[in-house]
């Protein structure tokens, strides 16, 4: 997607509508400088109640949901109970965006929403682990990916639950304008600018236990450090602890492990660079610690199917 041309989100809020999976996309694709976000909340009626017993006004109806570019559909009905099937008139819209070409999106159950109107018949997808075996048995035509933070599949996108809708979103800005802008968003927001949506959605101990510190500022000290070798070794001594230790405590704490988080790190800075400097693509790939332009590029065509000139011609300010 080009940055210039206006490009229309509808926020599609079903009765029951989780207020923090509504807001995720709503403060992400809101209106900025540097964004061609134009983004509605739409509904089948005026108002539309919430899972947090309030009610909400939308700017707009299903029509708007027809017309829009992306469409998402946040989670609703949260709790025990997996969502109720929507009326037809929302199916239809959805599978009329698709017909047409459009994105559609969906954060935790809404899901079941694109499952319902048959979107991810034959598809990937994913939800939030606590409804994820209702999903399986109710639409057995979808693949279900159990341990993951978002699946793409191309114009059509799933995430887990809550915080992975931020991670989905985030993906997208970088994937429509590039890495530099959605960071910025990223860092207004205080949110991980990248997490890959391989990681883990279900972390055991999404919280450090007695007698133990976060690996936060061990990471932190990396992302610093790109430029330079970094062996296992030297994080756990960063971190004052054993090798053993620090690789369980990783896993644990981001739901991947240090190679995979550090590779993940390294693009994510390459990227930056590439849109934002004139760097040569051996200097970028030196900066970021991947060593030659040939290893760039092979990471490049694995993780993102394109060249370092390639994606900087398309995102390059």
């Amino acid at each position: 997607m080009s940055a210039t041309p206006e490009h229309r989100v509808a926020i599609l809020a079903l009765d029951g509508v989780t207020p923090l999976d509504l807001s995720i996309p709503a403060q992400i694709f809101t209106t900025r400088p540097e964004t061609p976000y134009e983004t509605t909340v739409c509904g089948l009626g005026d108002l539309v109640a919430t899972s947090g017993g309030f009610s909400l006004t939308t700017g707009g109806g299903l029509d708007r949901v027809r017309t829009a570019d992306t469409v998402i559909v946040p989670g609703y009905e949260p709790g025990g109970d997996p969502p109720a099937t929507p009326p037809e008139e929302v199916l239809d819209a959805l599978v009329e965006t698709r017909e047409r070409g459009g994105r559609v999106v969906s954060i935790c159950t809404g899901a079941f929403v694109l499952a319902a109107a048959g979107i991810l018949d034959g598809l990937r997808a994913t939800t939030h682990w606590l409804h994820i075996d209702e999903l399986a048995r109710r639409f057995p035509s979808v693949t279900l990916e159990r341990d993951v933070l978002y699946v793409d599949e191309g114009d059509v996108l799933t995430s887990a639950g809550v915080c992975c809708g931020i991670d989905l979103c985030l993906y997208l800005v970088r994937r429509d304008l590039g890495a530099a802008v959605a960071n910025r968003i990223a860092r207004g927001l205080v949110a991980a600018p990248h997490r890959d949506g391989g990681q883990a959605q279900y972390i055991p101990a999404p919280v450090t236990t007695v007698g133990e510190t976060s690996l936060s500022e061990t990471r932190d000290w990396a992302l610093h450090h790109l430029d330079e070798p970094i062996t296992l070794r030297m994080l756990a001594r960063h971190a004052g602890v054993s090798p053993r230790t620090f690789m369980r405590r990783f896993a644990a704490e981001t739901g991947t492990t240090p190679l995979q988080w550090l590779v993940s790190a390294r693009l994510g800075k390459a990227r930056e660079l590439l849109e934002t400097t004139d760097d040569s693509v051996e200097q970028v790939a030196r900066a970021c610690g991947l060593g030659t332009a040939a290893n760039l590029r092979l990471h490049f065509r694995r993780s993102l199917n394109t060249t370092p000139t390639a994606y900087r011609r398309t995102f390059a300010r």
